[in-house]
Protein backbone atom coordinates (compact mmCIF):
# COMPACT_ATOMS: atom_id res chain seq x y z
CA UNK A 1 0.00 0.00 0.00
CA UNK A 2 1.27 3.45 -0.94
CA UNK A 3 1.44 5.84 2.03
CA UNK A 4 2.44 9.47 2.12
CA UNK A 5 5.82 10.31 3.66
CA UNK A 6 5.75 11.85 7.12
CA UNK A 7 8.63 13.35 9.12
CA UNK A 8 8.65 10.39 11.54
CA UNK A 9 9.62 8.16 8.56
CA UNK A 10 12.67 10.29 7.75
CA UNK A 11 15.35 7.71 8.65
CA UNK A 12 13.54 4.92 6.81
CA UNK A 13 13.06 7.13 3.72
CA UNK A 14 16.71 8.22 3.75
CA UNK A 15 17.78 4.60 4.07
CA UNK A 16 15.66 3.58 1.11
CA UNK A 17 16.79 6.49 -1.05
CA UNK A 18 20.41 5.68 -0.19
CA UNK A 19 20.06 2.44 -2.19
CA UNK A 20 19.80 4.44 -5.40
CA UNK A 21 23.04 5.02 -7.34
CA UNK A 22 23.04 8.76 -6.62
CA UNK A 23 21.99 8.21 -2.99
CA UNK A 24 25.41 7.63 -1.46
CA UNK A 25 26.09 11.26 -0.55
CA UNK A 26 24.58 11.97 2.89
CA UNK A 27 24.34 15.75 2.35
CA UNK A 28 22.54 15.24 -0.95
CA UNK A 29 20.16 12.75 0.70
CA UNK A 30 19.38 15.24 3.45
CA UNK A 31 18.72 17.97 0.85
CA UNK A 32 16.44 15.61 -1.10
CA UNK A 33 14.41 14.73 2.01
CA UNK A 34 14.21 18.43 2.95
CA UNK A 35 12.92 19.22 -0.55
CA UNK A 36 10.21 16.56 -0.17
CA UNK A 37 9.26 18.04 3.21
CA UNK A 38 9.13 21.69 2.13
CA UNK A 39 8.38 21.88 -1.60
CA UNK A 40 4.63 21.56 -2.31
CA UNK A 41 5.42 20.17 -5.79
CA UNK A 42 7.53 17.26 -4.46
CA UNK A 43 5.69 14.22 -3.08
CA UNK A 44 7.36 11.23 -1.45
CA UNK A 45 5.49 7.98 -0.90
CA UNK A 46 6.49 4.83 0.91
CA UNK A 47 5.36 1.31 0.12
CA UNK A 48 4.09 -0.56 3.15
CA UNK A 49 3.24 -4.26 3.32
CA UNK A 50 2.13 -5.74 6.63
CA UNK A 51 4.00 -3.51 9.08
CA UNK A 52 7.15 -3.11 6.99
CA UNK A 53 8.12 -0.19 4.78
CA UNK A 54 9.81 -1.76 1.77
CA UNK A 55 10.13 0.99 -0.85
CA UNK A 56 10.03 4.67 -1.66
CA UNK A 57 8.90 6.55 -4.75
CA UNK A 58 9.18 10.28 -5.34
CA UNK A 59 7.05 12.41 -7.66
CA UNK A 60 7.52 16.01 -8.74
CA UNK A 61 4.53 17.84 -10.21
CA UNK A 62 5.31 20.43 -12.82
CA UNK A 63 3.15 23.26 -14.17
CA UNK A 64 -0.08 21.40 -13.34
CA UNK A 65 0.72 19.27 -16.40
CA UNK A 66 3.24 16.57 -15.52
CA UNK A 67 3.82 14.22 -12.61
CA UNK A 68 7.43 13.14 -12.94
CA UNK A 69 8.58 9.98 -11.17
CA UNK A 70 12.05 11.00 -10.08
CA UNK A 71 13.02 8.47 -7.40
CA UNK A 72 12.28 4.74 -7.10
CA UNK A 73 13.92 2.55 -4.49
CA UNK A 74 13.17 -0.84 -2.97
CA UNK A 75 14.89 -2.48 -0.01
CA UNK A 76 17.45 -4.86 -1.59
CA UNK A 77 16.17 -7.84 0.40
CA UNK A 78 12.71 -7.34 -1.15
CA UNK A 79 13.67 -6.78 -4.78
CA UNK A 80 12.57 -8.87 -7.74
CA UNK A 81 9.10 -9.52 -6.31
CA UNK A 82 7.22 -6.66 -7.97
CA UNK A 83 7.21 -3.96 -5.27
CA UNK A 84 8.74 -1.31 -7.53
CA UNK A 85 6.23 -2.08 -10.26
CA UNK A 86 3.36 -1.86 -7.77
CA UNK A 87 4.65 1.54 -6.60
CA UNK A 88 4.88 2.88 -10.16
CA UNK A 89 1.41 1.62 -10.99
CA UNK A 90 -0.05 3.06 -7.76
CA UNK A 91 1.49 6.47 -8.48
CA UNK A 92 0.22 6.31 -12.06
CA UNK A 93 -3.29 5.46 -10.83
CA UNK A 94 -3.18 8.33 -8.33
CA UNK A 95 -1.95 11.00 -10.77
CA UNK A 96 -3.01 10.09 -14.31
CA UNK A 97 -6.44 11.77 -14.17
CA UNK A 98 -4.87 15.20 -13.60
CA UNK A 99 -1.30 14.87 -14.93
CA UNK A 100 0.70 13.25 -17.65
CA UNK A 101 2.74 10.75 -15.62
CA UNK A 102 6.29 10.38 -16.89
CA UNK A 103 9.71 9.26 -15.68
CA UNK A 104 13.05 11.02 -15.52
CA UNK A 105 15.95 9.71 -17.58
CA UNK A 106 17.10 7.80 -14.48
CA UNK A 107 13.72 6.14 -13.85
CA UNK A 108 12.68 5.64 -17.49
CA UNK A 109 13.73 2.01 -17.94
CA UNK A 110 12.04 0.92 -14.73
CA UNK A 111 8.92 2.95 -15.50
CA UNK A 112 8.64 1.47 -18.99
CA UNK A 113 8.85 -2.11 -17.70
CA UNK A 114 6.35 -1.46 -14.91
CA UNK A 115 3.83 0.15 -17.24
CA UNK A 116 4.30 -2.48 -19.94
CA UNK A 117 3.44 -5.19 -17.44
CA UNK A 118 0.37 -3.28 -16.26
CA UNK A 119 -1.13 -3.44 -19.76
CA UNK A 120 -1.11 -7.24 -19.94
Amino acid sequence: MLIRYKKNFEKIAMGLLSFMPEGKDIKKLQQTIKEYETNPDWHLYLWKEDDDILGAIGVRTENDLNAIIQHISVNPSHREIGIGKKMVQAVYNQYHDKYAVCPTEETKNFYDVAMENSNK
